[in-house]
């Protein structure tokens, strides 16, 4: 994605090579020293102040990295990679506006199919790394909007969709949780993590059939997962020392083959 009105000699092309071999390798300090080079003689190639933002980002130095973004961004207003990067770099950096900004304008491309399905996939993985950072920090609610986000754009990320359906029980919010694990299963039954989380949805729901057969499914199709098992073990032990949930909604089913305690972890 050349975008210029000077044009290379011998000397800027092989540094231009130089530096994005460089760059791909993750030798940043002579990948820094080729594209700058580049830009000394030809300062009016988006891709290589691209370049440079993301090396000056990789060494700690965002504010250089925001003004090469942004000079990336002057160029050519329609860079998405470096929409994406600024946007993510103003994020960090507190400059929520900018951020927002940046995020309204590649939403309003993606709204006209102006994106290409890899753009999309891009914007996708970074309002869910947006999402990734709120829920560090503990605010679930935020980190639910942003996987949500993420999700309008591309609805078949599921390790997304996974991220958002714990974050929603971790919200207190179990019956959107096991929504969201059920359409996973939907649509790749073989997803075994969502089924695991969505028997401990279950169990906090008191569920306790429904929770012992989706661990029973996940023991059965992979025998060496430890999570699933661990989890069978749990509930026999409980029931074995008598500490079975009385109150709970499950202990109040009438008994069938699925509520037996008698688990079987073979």
């Amino acid at each position: 994605m050349l975008q210029a009105t000077v044009r290379m000699t011998r000397q800027d092309r092989e540094s231009y090579q130089t530096g994005t071999l460089a760059f791909s390798q993750g030798n940043n300090e002579r990948a820094l020293e080729s594209l700058t080079r580049v830009l000394d003689a030809c300062p009016h190639y988006a891709d290589v102040h691209y370049m440079v933002g993301l090396l000056h980002e990789r060494r700690g130095d965002l504010e250089a990295a925001t003004a090469s973004l942004e000079r990336a961004i002057d160029i050519n207003p329609r860079y998405v990679e470096a929409t994406l990067a600024l946007s993510s770099l103003c994020e960090r950096s507190g400059d929520f506006a900018r951020s927002r900004e940046l995020s309204e304008l590649l939403a309003k491309e993606a709204e006209t199919g102006a994106l290409e399905a890899t753009t999309r996939g891009k914007l996708a993985n970074l309002q869910a790394a947006v999402g990734d950072a709120y829920r560090e920090v503990g605010d679930l609610r935020e980190a639910i909007a942003a996987y949500r986000k993420a999700l309008d754009r591309c609805p078949n990320f599921h390790d997304i969709r996974y991220r958002l359906a714990v974050t929603l029980r971790e919200q207190s919010l179990p019956t959107q949780a096991i929504a969201e694990l059920t359409r996973i299963l939907r649509a790749n039954e073989q997803y075994a993590e969502a089924r695991v989380q969505l028997g401990l949805t279950y169990y906090t729901l008191g569920r306790l059939p429904e929770a012992i057969a989706a661990w029973r499914t996940v023991a059965a199709a992979e025998p060496a997962r430890e999570d699933a098992r661990m989890y069978l073990r749990m509930v026999r032990e409980t029931a074995t020392d008598g500490g079975a949930e009385t109150d709970s909604p499950a202990s109040q089913t009438s008994p069938g083959p699925d509520s037996s305690l008698e688990l079987s972890l073979d």
